[in-house]
């Protein structure tokens, strides 16, 4: 078994909540690191076992994450997997000495983008991957490497994505020590039969290895996209608690797919998440008053689940 395989089970559904790290990046307020850490009990409470709890960044830029020692070791005492992103040496040379879990790299599917969201080319991305496994394996072998493909289905700079390319990079990040690599439609830029058409291709390229797609619902194409992803061989989905997100580097950038509705589809697909949809509600009540100015969203949220759904009593079909 490999390391990825271990921690996102090829057998089941992973649902990965970003919205402590993604999904604070362009908010207009920010919550404090005890509504952060109530956030994370209440959805650990609810079965959320995957998180991204922030990014090692200079506090100085990104006041958000100026907490995240506080969030790894809320993770650790809650027993959760937690990520974080590390977009430079130094911030991966932090990650690696903490006890974070999982250390997320970035590379661009565009030069553009990856000039703008990290001020070095793609080559050199993917270079930083090799650097960070690197690190990994001399100090941290138990963490996990994850390189997260950007505008992988289509940029908001440069326009259409070559997903010839997007493969050649994910191939590369492999080849450089990533044990799981996603693809991120940055811009909510795609519709289903392109995000099936490029997972049907990762399933294969990763030769029954997990991969990620992490989605945004920029044209109202979230779900569907989740969806088509399921459909065709992927099992572990980023989201966000009320949909909450963006990438600043990334204009027109709108939020992640609504966790809630995330696991809402997974399960009324067959899909068992374990994840409970009502203890959710304390989760989103909890950011909501610590947000009060920012815009949740969520289908689920306003309509509810069918009574008669009984979804934890559902498996891998």
């Amino acid at each position: 078994m490999t390391r990825a395989s271990s921690i996102y089970p090829a057998d089941r559904v992973t649902l990965r909540e970003v919205g402590l790290r993604d999904g604070l990046q362009i908010t207009k307020s920010l919550p404090s690191t005890e509504a952060k850490i109530a956030w994370l009990e209440a959805e650990c409470a609810a079965g959320v076992g995957h998180y991204e709890v922030g990014s090692f960044l200079p506090a100085t830029r990104f006041p958000q994450f100026a907490d995240i020692d506080a969030m790894i070791a809320a993770g650790e005492r809650l027993d959760i997997h937690s990520a974080g992103l590390t977009l430079n040496e130094r911030g991966a040379e932090a990650a690696v000495q903490s006890a974070i879990r999982e250390l997320v790299c970035v590379v661009s599917a565009t030069e553009e983008h990856s000039q703008a969201n990290m001020r070095r080319s793609r080559d050199a991305a993917v270079d930083l991957v090799r650097n960070v496994a690197t690190m990994r394996d001399r100090n941290a072998p138990d963490k996990l490497v994850n390189a997260g493909i950007a505008m992988a289905l289509g940029c908001s700079i440069a326009g259409n994505v070559d997903p010839e390319e997007v493969l050649r990079l994910a191939a590369a990040c492999l080849d450089a020590g990533a044990d799981i690599v996603g693809i991120a439609d940055t811009v909510g830029y795609a519709g289903p039969k392109a995000v099936g058409a490029i997972c049907a291709r990762m399933e294969k390229l990763c030769g029954g290895q997990p991969f990620i797609i992490h989605l945004h619902d920029t044209r109202g194409m979230g779900v569907a996209n989740a969806a088509a992803a399921l459909d065709n061989g992927a099992r572990v989905i980023d989201a966000s608690l009320g949909g909450l997100g963006g990438c600043p580097f990334a204009p027109g950038a709108t939020g992640n797919v609504v966790f809630e509705d995330i696991v809402f589809l997974s399960e009324s697909m067959g899909f068992a998440t374990g994840i409970d949809l009502d203890r959710l509600k304390d989760a989103r009540r909890i950011a909501g008053e610590a947000m009060p100015g920012e815009m949740f969203h969520g289908a689920l949220h306003r309509a509810g689940p069918p009574k008669n759904a009984n979804w934890q009593a559902k498996s891998l079909v």
